[in-house]
């Protein structure tokens, strides 16, 4: 594991992506540049407040949270309250943060930062790749400065989430999702298959965490109770899948990605039926150059330490 990384995050900020948030601030050797925020999971007023309440929480009120774009490049924006509460946070009613959100809009800035530190900065996009796009398509050159860019987004040749063919990110805007994986970036792709397999979190380590009865055991159960109630409909218990937290952890300790393999990566945008749907040419059919590493098999155990560690510290 590197001893420094220096890590922006783009999110949609609902329950999961609160917890990938706190776990990057609070992280020894991380040093998080920025926060920026689109629509997604919630509406873009509440992405922001929730990331602004997330650094609240973490005592991180140093990195700045910077608004993007609050609807798809090409279509309207459906969102994901029936799993994240109607505020995004398990319906907890935080109250109104101290905190501001910046006024350059989240395009600009990862234009900007990019463009400030060549090569230095990993960006975890957990969220719609609507900003990426738009920043992308203002400055094609930043694929190149980059040094890493982390997506949680789409399934290796899995069932979808949101839809029978498509993971929720990518279908929100497949059109960005297109874009971003032919942009020439640094790529790693975790899809959602490798989160949903089997419970990142189950039962027995909701149990652990609720025991802990510490400040961030209390704010990830409260900002992730929605979607433990929707597991516990589902399945008949309590269960997530945590893919963005799952994604901040392989980029802080690439150790978290027990498996992957290069492969060319494609997004559907033109079919209403299966918009979103992330093609993995894993047999080489296509014959075309690999353009993302994906992400294939994930280390559940050292994950649950690194969640462990993180909830214990306050």
């Amino acid at each position: 594991m590197e001893k420094r990384k220096i890590l922006m995050i783009d999110t949609d900020t609902a329950g999961d992506d609160c917890t990938a948030l706190l776990l990057a601030l609070r992280w020894p050797g991380v040093e998080v540049k920025a926060i920026t925020t689109v629509a997604g999971n919630i509406p873009l007023h509440l992405c922001t407040r929730n990331a602004l309440t997330t650094l609240e929480t973490a005592e991180r009120p140093d990195v700045p949270v910077y608004p993007g774009a609050v609807k798809p490049l090409m279509r309207g924006l459906f969102t994901a309250e029936h799993v994240h509460g109607p505020d995004g946070m398990g319906g907890s009613n935080f109250p109104e943060p101290s905190l501001k959100p910046q006024e350059e809009h989240a395009a600009t800035a990862i234009v900007r930062l990019i463009n400030e530190h060549p090569g230095e900065i990993e960006m975890i996009a957990q969220a719609p790749l609507t900003n990426l796009a738009l920043a992308y398509s203002l400055d094609p050159s930043i694929a190149g400065k980059l040094k890493h860019l982390w997506v949680m987004g789409g399934a290796n040749n899995y069932i979808g989430n949101d839809s029978p063919a498509a993971e929720f990110n990518f279908l929100v805007d497949p059109e960005a999702a297109h874009i971003v994986v032919h942009a020439g970036f640094n790529l790693t792709m975790v899809g959602w298959d490798v989160c949903y397999r089997q419970p990142v979190m189950a039962e027995e380590h909701l149990h652990l965490i609720e025991a802990l009865d510490t400040e961030f055991a209390r704010f990830y159960m409260k900002v992730l109770r929605t979607n433990m109630e929707r597991g516990l409909k589902q399945h008949g218990y309590r269960r997530l899948s945590h893919p963005d937290t799952l994604t901040v952890a392989m980029a802080i300790d690439n150790r978290v990605m027990a498996r992957s393999n290069r492969f060319y990566i494609d997004v559907e945008h033109k079919s209403e039926l299966t918009k979103g749907y992330s093609l993995v040419d894993q047999n080489n059919i296509l014959k075309k150059e690999p353009n993302a590493e994906v992400c294939l098999e994930a280390d559940l155990e050292l994950f649950r330490e690194m969640v462990f560690s993180l909830l214990k510290q306050r």
